[in-house]
């Protein structure tokens, strides 16, 4: 009954992804590619202040591959915006510890409050290959943000 629920909020994700569309302002664009299957996301992040209490203003992307990428890239979209960085980098980090939680058994419990529709995705866990495809949009979204908080201002 769960998994069911999970996966049709994974597949509401993939057919009616947020967040979509690459937009602007931006303070950084990043480009991530997955090579074992071939998905890919060019992620864009628009802060708002310094450091790690700046605020998400928005998060665009575009992205192509599997319905587990794309529907992650718009969980993580829903999940992180409005948020402060540092809000937001706990949320990614109980994403990792979902994403980890099949395969390391003395891993901490994830923080279901915190990561919101992003749950769903813990049957991927028990799927090695698949975790990279989940991960892909968070990875591409942190590493914008480290450029963006390293580099500030916007463009």
């Amino acid at each position: 009954m769960v998994d069911a629920l999970y996966q049709e909020i994974i597949l509401d994700h993939y057919r009616h992804p947020e967040g979509r569309g690459l937009r602007e302002p931006y303070e950084a664009e990043v480009h991530h590619v997955n090579p074992t299957c071939g998905d890919e996301i060019t992620l864009r992040v628009h802060l708002a202040g310094e450091g790690d209490a700046a605020t998400i203003e928005d998060i665009s992307y575009d992205n192509q591959g599997c319905s587990i990428s794309q529907a992650s890239a718009s969980v993580m979209y829903e999940q992180l915006l409005h948020h402060t960085v540092a809000e937001a980098m706990a949320t990614q980090e109980q994403f990792l510890v979902l994403m980890n939680a099949a395969t390391s058994p003395d891993a901490d419990e994830p923080d279901e409050e915190a990561l919101g529709d992003a749950i769903a995705f813990a049957g991927v866990a028990k799927y090695p290959a698949r975790v990279k495809c989940a991960l892909l949009s968070w990875m591409a979204w942190k590493d914008a943000v480290s450029q963006a908080l390293a580099h500030g201002g916007a463009r």
